[in-house]
């Protein structure tokens, strides 16, 4: 049961990911959560966040951001990522996530594949555990904040012991 929760790859930071690798490997399409996997909770988007962005949507990537969030939130977050020039980013609210139907409504938005998409999030119950039942390639990432709603609090307690089964075989990288 632990392996539908078990990232297929597990990063310090979004920022600390070798994307050009992953272009190189033939993926073409990202899917993001938002807070605290590239922004601190609730937060608009920063500089360091918006170059990434850029940087992605030169190389290639589509991008898509796959959110609990309702839509005013991920609205917001997203218009301010327009770049004159390049494809807008899409999004996905209220994505339901554990469920797929949002991982794979953001796949048909960006126009990729399964085999050709990446997802990146800091939470194993609802990131991890969705882009895995979507079979995406998944990507853990430590969250940006540790100051957080108490429900997420106590989901990451709950986190703890997997991701230190999942540690003994599979480094942290980045």
């Amino acid at each position: 049961m632990s392996h539908f929760l078990f990232p297929t790859e597990y990063y310090t930071s979004t920022y600390a990911i070798d994307f050009a690798h992953y272009y190189r490997l033939g993926y073409r399409g990202i899917l993001f959560d938002i807070d605290n996997t590239l922004v601190k909770h609730n937060a608009m988007s920063d500089a360091r966040s918006r170059t990434l962005l850029e940087i992605l949507r030169r190389m290639g990537f589509s991008i898509c951001f796959v959110s609990n969030n309702k839509e005013p939130r991920v609205a917001d977050f997203v218009n301010e990522l327009k770049v004159e020039g390049l494809p807008d980013p899409v999004y996905v609210y209220k994505a339901g996530k554990p469920k797929k139907w949002g991982y794979l409504y953001g796949i048909h938005k960006m126009n990729t594949r399964k085999a050709t998409t990446l997802f990146v999030g800091d939470q194993l119950f609802t990131d991890i555990l969705g882009a895995n039942n979507a079979g995406i390639h998944s990507i853990l990432v430590q969250p940006i904040d540790k100051k957080e709603e108490i429900q997420i609090v106590l989901k990451r307690i709950l986190e703890r012991p997997i991701i230190r089964l999942y540690r003994i075989k599979h480094p942290i990288k980045g």
